[in-house]
């Protein structure tokens, strides 16, 4: 039988930094917009997971409490639907009690010897990664595992900006190299951050541009803006929530073929 673990990436963050314009000053400001991880963006896929017999592991940099985006939780997010909303929330309080949710791992406590025992790794979205996950290099170092066992990895929305902190792993010559150098990825695009710009009135870090002056060949457009997702080699990627159950059943079809 195979590996039947996955790690799930969460972020330690409860806000995400903006720029904003002081006054008359050509000075800016950076400001913290209360944020967290996007609930649909983790429930559906964890609740495909969950059915499909893994079991998880959340990890994050420091272990602190993961908590949600309110606006992910209203349900506008869910277009009304109540029961959808219930469902997934419930999903997360049960997280709470049977798997630590609350107290994720401490990505330091999580050995090399100890990832070979995980099958695959996600990281859901929400702003948050755009906090703490980009630039930690022990997440580059878990990545990297990944990359270089080819396991299955799922990433949504902001999610991708963690695969940043792969350039943080020291090779040979000294010199860091981002582990998805040439891979088609999918993110939240730049064009839908600068709507998110407008309605709060600051710059914000650019995932799909920040992945693509790295090297990834980034695959953006109508499909992706409805929930296409895109798949290259171990990785599979989505750039919204529209995109997390498709997402979710691709990773574990992925899981499954490495069984």
């Amino acid at each position: 039988m195979g590996l039947k673990k996955v790690l799930i990436v969460m972020s330690d963050a409860h806000s995400f930094s903006i720029k904003k314009p002081a006054g008359s000053s050509t000075e800016s400001q950076e400001v913290q917009q209360p944020t967290g991880f996007f609930l649909m963006e983790l429930a559906k896929p964890l609740t495909q997971l969950l059915e499909s017999g893994y079991e998880v592991t959340f990890a994050s940099p420091k272990g602190q409490k993961p908590v949600p985006d309110p606006n992910s939780e209203s349900l506008l997010a869910f277009a009304g639907n109540f029961y959808e909303r219930r469902r997934e929330n419930a999903l997360i309080e049960r997280m709470k009690r049977e798997n630590g949710f609350d107290s994720p791992r401490p990505f330091s406590t999580i050995s090399d010897d100890e990832l070979n025992s995980f099958a695959g790794v996600f990281i859901p979205g929400g702003h948050v990664p755009l906090q703490d996950l980009g630039d930690d290099p022990e997440l580059g170092r878990i990545l990297n595992h990944f990359h270089t066992q080819k396991k299955p990895t799922a990433a949504i929305c902001h999610g991708l900006y963690a695969f940043l902190s792969t350039q943080l792993v020291p090779r040979p010559n000294g010199a860091g190299e981002f582990a998805y150098k040439g891979y088609k990825l999918t993110s939240w695009s730049d064009a839908e951050e600068k709507v998110m710009e407008t309605m709060l009135g600051g710059e914000i870090k650019k995932v799909e541009g920040t992945l693509r002056d790295a090297g990834a060949n980034m695959v953006e457009g109508v499909r992706e803006k409805v929930g296409y997702i895109t798949i290259d080699r171990e990785v599979v990627t989505g750039g919204n929530p529209m995109a997390a159950d498709d997402l979710g059943k691709q990773f574990v079809r992925m899981l499954a073929g490495r069984a």
